[in-house]
């Protein structure tokens, strides 16, 4: 089937097959072409142009799309969707003035969302994380990570990526799952924390790698939670299955987690709220997306990832949202790139990029998604009728999408 879209008022991001990613100055390029065609058939997008060089072309269906911008969907490449229950309840805590740190050492925060999750069915799991998977779809998003975490059993992680799996086969999105067994230490390995690291590693990760359960290794490198070593024990171990590290660090403290991702080749290294000078450099020249999640910030009040030192050092940057019950119950890609302008100093060209192109990018989507280019995915959003593309980011509080088509087909 054919789909004409035409009159469209700024087609955006379109490139040429060979750029999977933009990095520093290159960021606030985006390139669009505007009143313009597309022409997708099927599942892909076959063709776009002028609409002075539109010709002659026979569609199955026609979309007016005037004073409409027509972009890329959003690629969320950190999220935690499978989970059970919410932590509502801890957000009136921190309201009342407990810390994020205070509530989770006090048996609250992953520990309360992994105990929840442990004593709900299979079946209940998927069915609420299917609700937050459409949800998300609607927003405009159009791939998806999702880790597991909340299990910290190795029954119950299985379950997790087991939902995951579902997920992806049942929707037409590209859904990649990640293991997270190292999220936090299970209360009763709290005195023997290296038991557990040898429960996941031992136990946990050769029955996920046999199962073929998921494609990505993470670790919380965080004090409090996991140390490097035991980063570079895990990603180690999880090489030998063939796993690519895609890792939780920087969002408290810096303690070298960036160099120990680095040296295991992580596609992504995720949160970076504090950053030093020798975290940038280590990311310089190599193939690690430095991924930032600002909704989190929000959220907790914490620092935002420091967007404009990394830019400046050349770097790229990915957007994500961190879709979790505790630090970021929120899957609203919108609402993460007006705070990466708000909060980041981030230009709406840069937020655009880091939202889809290089969210691709860190889920290794980048050859089929993330940009309009002739042979990749029809995943593509439709906006109302709204001035300007900057009006996405500037308008945070308003839902400007009309449509959203995954796979050539409007949701």
């Amino acid at each position: 089937m054919k789909t004409l879209l035409t009159n469209i008022k700024e087609l955006l991001q379109v490139r040429e097959p060979d750029i999977i990613k933009v990095s520093g100055a290159e960021m606030k390029e985006l390139p669009g072409i505007k009143n313009s065609w597309l022409l997708i058939e099927d599942d892909q997008i076959i063709d776009f142009g002028h609409m002075d060089q539109l010709g002659n072309i026979e569609a199955d269906e026609r979309i007016d799309c005037t004073d409409k911008i027509v972009l890329p969907t959003w690629c969320d490449s950190h999220t935690h969707i499978v989970y059970a229950g919410n932590r509502e309840q801890e957000f009136a805590d921190r309201i009342n003035g407990l810390s994020y740190e205070e509530i989770a050492n006090h048996g609250g925060g992953i520990l309360n969302s992994a105990e929840t999750l442990q004593e709900t069915s299979e079946e209940d799991i998927y069915e609420q994380s299917a609700k937050r998977l459409e949800e998300v779809m609607k927003l405009g998003t159009g791939a998806v990570e999702i880790k597991s975490g909340y299990g910290l059993t190795k029954e119950a992680e299985l379950k997790m990526l087991r939902v995951i799996k579902k997920l992806r086969e049942n929707y037409e999105l590209p859904v990649k799952s990640t293991f997270l067994g190292a999220h936090a230490i299970p209360k009763d390995y709290k005195e023997r924390p290296e038991a557990y690291m040898d429960l996941v590693i031992n136990d946990i990760l050769p029955e996920v790698a046999r199962q073929e359960l998921a494609e990505y290794i993470d670790i919380f490198c965080e004090k409090g939670y996991f140390s490097v070593e035991d980063t570079n024990r895990l990603l180690g171990a999880a090489r030998e299955y063939g796993l690519r590290p895609k890792i939780h660090v920087n969002q408290f403290n810096s303690i070298g987690g960036v160099k120990a991702g680095v040296e295991h080749d992580a596609l992504s290294v995720d949160h970076l709220e504090i950053m030093k000078k020798e975290d940038i450099e280590v990311l310089k020249g190599t193939h690690t997306m430095p991924v930032a999640l600002p909704s989190c910030s929000l959220f907790l009040s914490i620092p935002y990832t420091p967007a404009r030192e990394l830019l400046e050092a050349g770097l790229p940057l990915a957007l994500a949202t961190d879709f979790n019950p505790g630090s970021t119950p929120s899957g609203n890609m919108n609402l993460v790139v007006s705070l990466a302008c708000i909060k980041m100093k981030m230009t709406p060209e840069e937020a655009i990029n880091a939202a889809t192109l290089n969210g691709a990018y860190a889920m290794d989507l980048s050859k089929s998604h993330g940009s309009i280019t002739k042979g990749k995915k029809a995943n593509f959003i439709i906006t109302k009728k709204i001035p300007s593309y900057t009006f996405l980011p500037y308008a945070f509080g308003t839902n400007s999408i009309e449509s959203v088509f995954i796979n050539g087909k409007k949701i």
